[in-house]
């Protein structure tokens, strides 16, 4: 969306305004969050979960995160004992992932935690518009 007198204006740039709300967002996740976890690490958390036992490759594409940066947060994850790895015995190349105690201890509790983020990143909205959003970023996504 442009103005009509043709002027690029910063403020009206659909990159400039996510980056924004993402660093509005980034930090009320940093003031709520658990352990020191990071939005990826949360994130890969709450996939396995999910998926229960999982390949790595599969984490990263279902968590939206290419090849190094899944193996990275896969370790640190392992590091701070949320997680177990094991070699597939399918296929020794292939690494499984799954949640330890520990981890399934805190993506119960992050649960909660990330609906409050979500709440206070959404609060100056209205909740149609709340929907709204979300049906737009989901769309765009």
């Amino acid at each position: 969306m442009t103005d009509s007198d043709d002027s690029y204006l910063l403020d009206s740039q659909v990159g400039y305004l996510l980056r924004l709300a993402n660093q509005r967002h980034a930090s009320i996740f940093q003031s709520h969050t658990l352990e020191g976890l990071t939005p990826t690490q949360f994130a890969a958390l709450v996939r396995i979960a999910e998926l229960g036992k999982c390949s790595q490759n599969r984490l990263g594409r279902l968590a939206a995160m290419d090849v190094a940066t899944i193996k990275g947060v896969v370790d640190r994850l392992k590091q701070k004992g949320f997680t177990i790895t094991e070699a597939d015995p399918d296929d020794k190349r292939r690494t499984l992932i799954s949640l330890s105690p520990a981890g399934e201890a805190l993506v119960e509790r992050m649960k909660e935690v990330g609906q409050k983020i979500t709440g206070e990143t959404l609060k100056p909205l209205t909740a149609a518009e709340q929907r709204n959003l979300i049906k737009i970023l989901r769309k765009i996504s």
